[in-house]
């Protein structure tokens, strides 16, 4: 009875191989297949894919926008300092401005924020 048994065995594992050895095509096409959904899918949504290329072009454009608006500021204030250097009159302005200075004889009226009441300051010498 061994005999048989192992007959069989072998019979079966025959007709599994030939059944598999028919069906190569079809296995071959359904492995590619999935491959290509796998690579289709990292291609989309992984590390390096499509949409995260999209947040760093966005990421990209506001910065490169952040450093056009900081380069505008940088001149502006680059010119400031040289007027601040050499003009005598942004000079002036500058100490009425932030300091209160005033001419002799001159009233400097400054409004408190809180209140909304205007106040005369004699002008520093």
């Amino acid at each position: 009875m061994a005999v048989g048994g192992e007959q069989t065995q072998v019979g079966l594992l025959e007709r599994v191989v030939q059944a598999l050895y028919r069906m190569r095509r079809r296995i071959a096409t359904a492995a590619v297949i999935a491959a290509a959904l796998v690579f289709g899918y990292h291609a989309i949504f992984g590390e390096n894919g499509i949409n995260v290329y999209q947040q760093r072009r966005a990421e990209d454009r506001a910065v490169q926008k952040k450093i056009v608006e900081l380069q505008k500021e940088n001149s502006r204030l680059a010119e400031h300092v040289k007027a601040l250097k050499s003009d005598p009159d942004a000079i002036e302005r500058e100490a009425r401005q932030r300091l209160h200075y005033a001419r002799p004889g001159e009233v400097i009226w400054a409004e408190d924020g809180s209140q909304g009441t205007q106040t005369a300051q004699p002008a520093k010498k």
